[in-house]
């Protein structure tokens, strides 16, 4: 057995925290996106909008005038006075009907759905890791490393459906916003994708029998895992 393999199963393993971390910090958290919509007058006060999965958040912003190329509400880190409320189809009865005209009820569903999966996935996984550092059971590190290739399959999904979303909710005539950008916990997700994915596929390898070093060694040959 190669005396490394323990050690490379727990720095990669180590690295597939931190993804799981950034994952659950983007599934649960409201920063996804963040809508500005067209200032028709300043010295007042306008609406900017974040949202993530599940709840959408409305700032109310006090604009004074602006430069010239700068046409919309915010920034959303400006003070002000801050109101949060779950989407209407997960909570029913919760208003949240500017977001309700302009989006697709499907798409956000389906964003949050996948999501889950994702985080289901992850957890499975760290189970089936952790399991295999009792009694040697090497071979559950196989399916852990599928699980967390899955995880980062499904949450760079969920990112393509919420990205398609806002794209849609921008481009209807009834909207009211203008101008959109991804924030921190779009962030998250985007960088669970890359590390859940590689270290799955990583974990994979490191799993797998080793091969013959020498043209004349057979699989016979090499040295049995225990």
């Amino acid at each position: 057995m190669d005396d490394s393999k323990p050690l490379k199963v727990r720095l990669t393993f180590s690295v597939i925290l931190v993804g799981v971390s950034l994952l659950f910090a983007a599934v649960v958290t409201d920063h996804w996106a963040v809508l500005s919509p067209k200032v028709e007058e300043y010295n007042a006060t306008c609406e900017a909008a974040h949202f993530g999965l599940w709840r959408l958040c409305i700032k109310r912003i006090f604009m004074q005038e602006q430069g010239p190329k700068e046409k919309g509400c915010g920034p959303i880190s400006l003070p002000g006075e801050h109101n949060c409320s779950y989407f209407k189809h997960f909570t029913p009865g919760q208003s949240s009907e500017i977001f309700e005209v302009t989006t697709q009820k499907e798409y956000s569903i389906s964003a949050a759905a996948i999501a889950i999966f994702s985080v289901g996935f992850a957890i499975i996984g760290t189970i089936c890791v952790l399991l295999s550092f009792r009694k040697k059971r090497d071979y559950l590190l196989k399916p852990a490393s599928m699980f967390y290739t899955f995880a980062g399959l499904c949450i760079i999904i969920s990112v393509e459906v919420m990205r398609q979303s806002v794209k849609r909710m921008i481009d209807s005539e009834e909207t009211v916003w203008i101008e959109y950008s991804y924030s921190w916990s779009f962030a998250c997700a985007c960088a669970s994708f890359v590390l859940l994915f590689i270290c799955g596929i990583a974990l994979l390898l490191i799993a797998l029998p080793r091969f013959p070093q020498n043209p004349w060694e057979t699989c016979m040959d090499a040295e049995p895992e225990h």
